[in-house]
């Protein structure tokens, strides 16, 4: 399905309402509703998929409904969020083979999607809410405890995440309410930071349409997230992002994109597009239009070659308004003397042409995270699958 006018209708709309913008915005987009042929994967589709040499994939745990975000505990118990069911399951391989052998239900709340271990405590949230729960020694929790309940409404992008940083708050991540508007709420389109206990939250930084994924380098302790960028822009635009995330800064949503890219359907209260963007920080990488970045994970586990160390994975769940798609993959950032470089696939082949001429998917990949003995675990949402990506043959 082609849509041309979808931008460029919101800019005439505007010029209706605004002679002067009307003597300056004339904007034509294309851009595309495109989904692949979902396909679930046999074995053998598992072993075309393409990693790096001395690479290996195998399921880690199957037959799930929705998984998500995915946290470990330092004994290896895993938490992977469910929010279609909106549930918290908890995993374990206790004979070492690579495969989750037993699995729990540990918490039931509605939305619930965001999860953080510290410790003996879990943390998760739904649309609104934050929890805390006591670890039990089998990884069952104890009663949940509410700690926030007020977030923003969700909107379009109900999805929020957690994760604690190296000042030990915790850092909660708020998306959007709609691809691109003035918002009601200061703390919707941001990353918030509070104490571990809920209080004291304070906005971190702003202008982010769909931050889900952030973690910290290992060595600089900086924080960097993944933007999901503006829809409607084209096939090509908006580029997602790669921050920087610092205190106080805000990053170009709803105004401007990219690197000093200006949103044509609309200008910010009061100023200009191009204040906007002086005002705003740029992207450090750049990365296709529409992958759709989730969760967001630094790499020193210490099982993969040396290069790997101080470099960062990422889930790519894949894009529906690009043709071709984009994404459908898990992504590595490349870092040099602790700054980043480059984005490059590493797990691929989720996406394949199909004999119509159009395309077949595999999977749509969310979760990310690794496991004590150093391999990654990645989450399919669509197929319920996690699995293991490890070194060695």
């Amino acid at each position: 399905m082609q849509l041309r006018p979808a931008v460029a209708a919101a800019a005439c709309a505007l010029a209706a309402a605004s002679p002067a913008l009307a003597q300056k915005t004339d904007v034509q987009i294309t851009g595309h509703v495109y989904k692949p042929t979902p396909k679930k994967p046999t074995k053998e589709d598992v072993r075309a998929l393409t990693l790096p040499d001395g690479f290996q994939i195998a399921p880690f745990a199957e037959d799930l409904e929705n998984p998500r975000i995915i946290a470990v505990a330092d004994d290896g118990t895993v938490y992977v969020s469910q929010r279609r069911p909106g549930s918290l399951v908890m995993l374990r391989d206790t004979d070492g083979d690579g495969k989750a052998d037993t699995r729990k239900t540990v918490a039931e709340k509605k939305d619930l999607h965001g999860v953080a271990v510290r410790g003996d405590e879990v943390w998760f949230t739904t649309v609104k809410e934050v929890y805390v729960a006591d670890r039990k020694e089998d990884g069952t929790l104890g009663e949940p405890r509410l700690i926030v309940d007020d977030l923003p409404d969700g909107g379009q992008h109900p999805n929020r995440t957690l994760a604690f940083g190296p000042d030990g708050k915790l850092y909660i991540t708020v998306g959007s309410t709609c691809n691109a508007c003035a918002e009601t709420s200061d703390e919707s389109a941001t990353v918030l930071r509070a104490e571990p206990d809920g209080s004291g939250r304070t906005i971190f930084a702003s202008g982010l349409r769909n931050t889900i994924g952030i973690d910290w380098h290992p060595k600089t302790g900086a924080l960097y997230g993944l933007d999901h960028g503006i829809d409607w822009l084209g096939d090509d635009e908006q580029p997602e992002e790669f921050n920087r995330l610092e205190q106080g800064k805000k990053y170009g949503w709803p105004y401007v994109w990219g690197r000093g890219g200006i949103n044509p359907q609309d200008e910010p209260p009061g100023t200009t597009n191009e204040a906007w963007a002086k005002e705003s920080e740029e992207p450090v990488l750049l990365y296709t239009a529409h992958a759709a970045p989730m969760q967001l994970l630094f790499y020193d586990g210490g099982q993969f070659p040396d290069a790997y160390d101080g470099d960062a994975f990422a889930t790519m769940r894949g894009s529906w308004n690009r043709k071709p798609p984009a994404g459908y993959e898990v992504v590595r950032i490349r870092f040099e003397n602790g700054e980043p470089k480059a984005i490059e696939p590493f797990l691929a082949g989720f996406v394949r042409d199909a004999k119509d001429g159009g395309h077949v998917q595999l999977g749509r990949l969310t979760g990310l995270a690794a496991l004590p003995d150093g391999s990654l675990l990645v989450g399919d949402d669509e197929n319920g699958v996690i699995y293991r990506v490890a070194a060695g043959k």
